[in-house]
């Protein structure tokens, strides 16, 4: 009886407190943006995923959350749209193959001109280090300290390591981005 009444009461709340949140992902290609978008959305990972060309984006709806989820593509030629589709969104989650230490050079260079954007400043930024179920990916410790993420000053700047692929920590990452929409754009 008790479950029922608490089922009747959540399904009254989603009513009245829907909160509504925009999320730009951005990051080099073959960092997991789309795969971590499908996780989120579906719950499964896919192995075949085609590289985003452009942009993608997704509606997905987690209890009385709903988040609309820009998915940008990261080769070279479409980074200069970064800085459009991070506009006055919720937070700016930037997505980084921990483990591809070739591009960690140009991985920090990208955010940080990002994040350089006056148009950008206080919208807070989520690195996830993704691909963390192989061997060679950095810890969140290494990946602070090679994305130099504490001389990030004019926001609120967290990392996570994931793995999409495995569903590690996509729970907390979730937490952290419905968080982002409970507070103000």
């Amino acid at each position: 009886m008790a479950s029922v009444v608490r089922a009747l009461l959540d399904w009254l709340r989603s009513l009245f407190f829907k909160t509504e949140l925009e999320l730009t992902l951005v990051g080099l290609q073959n960092s997991g943006k789309t795969t971590l978008v499908n996780v989120i959305a579906s719950g499964q990972f896919t192995e075949d995923m085609i590289p985003t060309v452009g942009f993608n984006m997704r509606k997905v709806t987690k209890g009385n959350v709903t988040m609309k989820l820009w998915d940008i593509g990261g080769q070279p030629r479409f980074r200069n749209m970064w800085e459009r589709y991070c506009r006055g969104v919720n937070a700016i989650v930037f997505v980084l193959d921990s483990a591809d230490l070739e591009k960690l050079e140009a991985a920090k260079n990208e955010l940080k001109s990002l994040l350089d954007k006056p148009q950008l400043s206080n919208i807070p930024v989520l690195v996830l280090g993704n691909k963390n179920d192989l061997p060679e990916a950095l810890s969140v410790e290494e990946i602070i300290e090679q994305m130099n993420l504490k001389s990030i000053n004019n926001r609120e700047v967290s990392c996570y390591s994931i793995s999409a692929k495995n569903q590690v920590n996509i729970d907390i990452t979730l937490q952290w981005l419905i968080k982002k929409g409970k507070g103000s754009k």
